[in-house]
């Protein structure tokens, strides 16, 4: 099957031959017909099936044909690397056409924004949080939007983004095409779906089909040696290709890195506390492979686009069965192979099982001399000083032997004892006290 036969106008084609795209991928095959015909999509399918250009491609093709100047198209993705990639692919597949498209995200200045929405758009990419700012100061305004794209729609709902998007949609025209895709379908996403979306066409790409040329490996390893084993593996079993690495933490992506340097392992982290240039020269020099290693959390991992990553290496296991499908994604792309190793500790046991029981098969284990799992409770916790001391509670019951005054007026005390009533009223103002 060829693009051709999509009759794209004559500068799509070019650049999708300029882009290195031959044939289409499944999810494009079967959205870009349905895309052309105005029908809202429902569509389940992973990063790196080729997702972008399905809606992509098809958008470019309508908006080159009608006014500028106005958003027409709004995509809306969960993280930074995510939507500045899919800026790149409308960039890239609509040179010539005279459109214009910007990414729209926090951790950088609004003015520059500001002046692109002042100049005029017909593409608009962007982060919930940044788009809802523009929108409450009334920098721009979404009233001529025909598409709605949500793309990756079960990560912005991990990261608690359903509520900017409510808010969001209250902004854009009732009547509008709308995408929505993602790589899983819990009840959350379906919700979302029922309410956003008009006799969709439901398109599903299996989640196993990556999978298959991907080689994956459990290593058992104690928590307190998951480092060592990591620098054993990058020293001893090296790839043609990159690394990508995910952590659980910042911290932790940022700690892994600075370990990995330390030892001439040319590496670098990608994580949310770094500023939007210090995020993007990590994203840049791993792509150009000035990195052979990227240290990520799960946030980062859906915008991360390389198509030369060797393997990927989960540090720590995420928390469900597939986020783990979509890590180990980035790697075995475009009918390459690719290896998949993930850290197993005690208490990583039961998510390794709910892997394989989404997979349908057991992942091969490895263990490697001078590394092992212990048990649960591996690490004892360090006692503080502070458990060493005694209670307060004995000195509050010594009563007047608390401090040298009361020691004074306890002979006052006791030479009031001699009328009951009175020291009744001493005993309970003192118990007031206490």
């Amino acid at each position: 099957m060829s693009f051709k036969q999509f009759q794209f106008i004559e500068q799509i084609n070019s650049n999708i031959s300029d882009c290195g795209y031959e044939h289409p991928t499944p999810i494009q095959e079967k959205a870009i017909p349905e895309v052309i015909e105005g029908h809202d999509i429902l569509g389940l399918a992973q990063t790196g099936t080729g997702k972008t250009a399905a809606f992509a491609l098809p958008l470019i093709q309508r908006l080159a044909k009608g006014p500028k100047g106005k958003v027409r198209a709004l995509v809306i993705a969960p993280t930074r690397e995510l939507a500045e990639q899919i800026h790149r692919s409308f960039q890239e597949l609509s040179v010539k056409t005279g459109l214009r498209s910007i990414a729209v995200y926090g951790g950088v200045g609004k003015n520059p924004q500001f002046e692109a929405f002042r100049r005029g758009i017909e593409i608009l990419v962007a982060c919930p949080g940044r788009l809802l700012d523009h929108l409450n100061n009334h920098d721009l305004k979404l009233d001529k939007v025909e598409t709605l794209v949500l793309d990756e729609a079960d990560q912005m709902f991990d990261m608690g983004f359903f509520p900017d998007i409510r808010r969001i949609l209250k902004h854009l025209p009732r009547q509008r095409q709308t995408l929505l895709f993602s790589a899983t379908m819990p009840a959350d996403i379906r919700k979302l779906a029922d309410e956003t979306l008009t006799n969709p066409k439901e398109i599903s790409i299996k989640l196993e089909q990556p999978l298959d040329l991907i080689t994956q490996a459990v290593y058992p390893v104690s928590k307190r040696q998951k480092s060592a084993l990591l620098l054993h593996l990058l020293k001893t079993e090296p790839v043609e290709g990159s690394t990508l690495v995910f952590t659980r933490t910042k911290y932790g992506a940022k700690n892994l890195a600075k370990k990995l340097d330390k030892v001439k392992i040319s590496a670098t982290a990608l994580q949310g506390n770094m500023s939007q240039n210090q995020r993007q020269n990590a994203m840049n020099g791993f792509r150009d492979g000035k990195f052979s290693v990227l240290v990520a959390t799960d946030i980062a991992a859906r915008g991360i686009d390389v198509s030369r990553v060797a393997q990927v290496i989960n540090f720590d296991l995420p928390s469900t069965a597939e986020a783990y499908t979509h890590r180990i994604g980035r790697t075995g792309r475009a009918e390459r192979s690719g290896r998949a190793i993930s850290f197993m500790c005690y208490d990583d046991q039961v998510m390794v099982k709910a892997i394989e029981r989404l997979q349908g098969k057991t992942i091969k284990r490895i263990s490697v001399e001078g590394f092992a799992m212990e048990e649960s409770g591996e690490e004892p916790q360090k006692k503080t000083g502070r458990s060493r001391k005694p209670t307060q509670k004995p000195r509050k019951k010594a009563g007047p032997r608390r401090s040298g005054n009361q020691q004074k007026r306890a002979p006052a005390i006791t030479k009031k004892r001699t009328n009951p009533k009175k020291t009744s009223n001493i005993f309970g103002l003192g118990k007031k006290g206490q």
